[in-house]
């Protein structure tokens, strides 16, 4: 059966004078599967989610997701086709409840019933007891669900997650990876996952892309790619 896939990233290239970024680069993602992304600082792992949302000219190469070749569209209207991410550094808003940011952001999105969407979101991150609290008081690792609450709003078709267990206590970036992985069944959303948690990743990802220097250096299930060598030695460690 050929494969279904949400995204397809061809012969992604970013160029900055004679600094290649990324060179020549393709990830795929099946619906409902989980791809981690791994490497040093400096690999070029942001800079793919940068190039796939569209933050990013490519210098070569497109983008095509669920079908439609989207390497001329804007992050936003990327967005609005279902293309969504988190960043590095929550985007949430301090000064706002929880419930009134979510359903904001629903309602940038235009969709229909903001209301009812942001209610479900926040149920599904086990938010839905905490709509009234200010964004500020609640505890980091509830700040990143909430953050990942704004990426998903609209249910997005596949979600681009930049380091969201940044700064999270061992328990909590488990829970927070339990979530994604139920998200890609019951919601059949497809999630990219660029991470430094091993344990995060290797637990949940379908599948493992390792990048070093704007290239990738290896692709697989990840049994296998704990077992390459060249992983082994430059990026796992102990983590092995």
């Amino acid at each position: 059966m050929t494969p279904q896939y949400v995204l397809q990233a061809e012969d992604v290239a970013i160029h900055y004078g004679g600094v290649k970024a990324l060179d020549g680069v393709a990830i795929t993602l099946e619906r409902g599967q989980i791809r981690g992304l791994i490497g040093p600082n400096g690999a070029g792992k942001s800079t793919v989610i940068d190039a796939i949302t569209g933050r990013t000219r490519l210098t070569r190469g497109k983008v095509v997701l669920d079908g439609e070749d989207v390497s001329h569209l804007g992050a936003v209207e990327r967005r609005r086709r279902g293309l969504s991410r988190s960043f590095q550094r929550t985007s949430i808003f301090g000064g706002m409840t929880v419930l009134k940011q979510v359903e904001l952001a629903s309602y940038k999105m235009g969709v229909v019933d903001p209301g009812a969407d942001a209610k479900a979101v926040l149920e599904e991150l086990n938010l839905d007891n905490l709509t009234h609290v200010h964004a500020e008081d609640l505890g980091y690792g509830e700040q990143r669900r909430l953050d990942l609450a704004l990426a998903l709003v609209g249910r997005p078709k596949l979600l681009m997650l930049d380091e969201p267990m940044a700064g999270l206590s061992v328990k909590e970036s488990l829970d927070l990876a339990q979530h994604l992985k139920a998200l890609t069944s019951r919601w059949d959303v497809s999630v990219l996952l660029v991470e430094h948690d091993m344990d995060v990743v290797f637990g949940i990802s379908n599948v493992v892309t390792v990048f070093e220097l704007g290239r990738v250096i290896a692709d697989g299930d990840p049994a296998s790619v704990r077992a390459n060598p060249r992983v082994r030695e430059a990026y796992l460690g102990s983590a092995a």
